[in-house]
């Protein structure tokens, strides 16, 4: 069990009627409860990211067939949705909340749809979802200079402490999934004791508690999907096309990084 994969499910809007900037990575109510039954069904055991992490520094032994249910952004529906499905099986999960983009005193305006307010994202904690960082304003840290990178993660950190009455968040989500090692590097000395990317594959204790991998739920995820993706069977195979479309994109980043670090010595 010290290098058991783990599925770590990765979602975001729960919505009838998303809007365009979120549709592909939303999920209809109806799916999200039938996902969540199917977890139950199966018998898997869902855990907070804290929770994980911690077995995996400590090495006790996780549970039996372990999952995890974290959500990016902080989306209304997750609170309107999400929270009564999992309140009826039980089920803790991690919600990673871009506190630039939450409704109140620090909105910048930023967010893509109908977003959580600060009472909302304090209730969800109160019923047992972890409250994770996510950034402020969600770039994509590793294009950012070190004060601006630094900024995001202190930010983030401070508002969500003050939101939730002194308790700060132990977790990080990378925005679009997007870290090198300096972004890695920054979040643990920001006080997060682990991190998830992306990577669309089964999370295991050798990627390392700041690179642990997710798996995303779309709207276009359907049961047989959703299921095999519980299961750890034919990930590779579902996820080959953004695989492809990552590994691309990110020789895009590190030339423009390339780029303006040449600038900046120049300047």
């Amino acid at each position: 069990m010290s290098d058991a994969a783990v599925p770590i499910l990765m979602y975001h809007s729960v919505a009838t009627v998303p809007n365009d900037a979120t549709r592909g990575l939303s999920v209809a109510p109806e799916a999200f409860a039938g996902q969540m039954a199917l977890v139950a069904d199966l018998g898997l055991t869902p855990l907070t990211t804290a929770e994980l992490a911690a077995c995996w520094r400590s090495g006790r032994p996780l549970p039996d067939r372990p999952v995890l249910i974290t959500f990016d952004d902080g989306y209304e529906g997750v609170h309107r949705y999400a929270l009564p499905v999992l309140g009826r099986h039980g089920f803790p999960a991690t919600l990673f909340v871009s506190t630039g983009w939450i409704r109140g005193a620090h909105d910048t305006g930023g967010g893509l749809d109908t977003m959580l307010d600060w009472a909302q994202v304090r209730e969800l904690a109160a019923a047992g979802v972890e409250i994770g960082g996510h950034s402020h304003t969600h770039p994509q840290l590793d294009q950012l200079d070190d004060s601006a990178l630094a900024a995001e993660l202190t930010d983030s950190t401070k508002i969500i402490a003050a939101e939730l009455g002194g308790v700060g968040p132990v977790s990080f989500a990378y925005p679009y999934g997007y870290s090198d090692r300096r972004v890695r590097r920054a979040v643990r000395t920001a006080g997060y004791d682990q991190a998830l990317a992306v990577g669309n594959a089964l999370a295991r204790r050798r990627q390392g508690p700041y690179a642990l991998r997710r798996v995303t739920v779309r709207r276009s995820t359907g049961a047989e999907e959703f299921a095999r993706l519980l299961q750890g069977r034919a990930i590779a195979r579902t996820f080959a096309r953004d695989r492809a479309l990552t590994q691309g994109y990110a020789l895009v980043r590190r030339a423009r990084q390339v780029r303006r670090k040449a600038i900046r010595s120049r300047v």
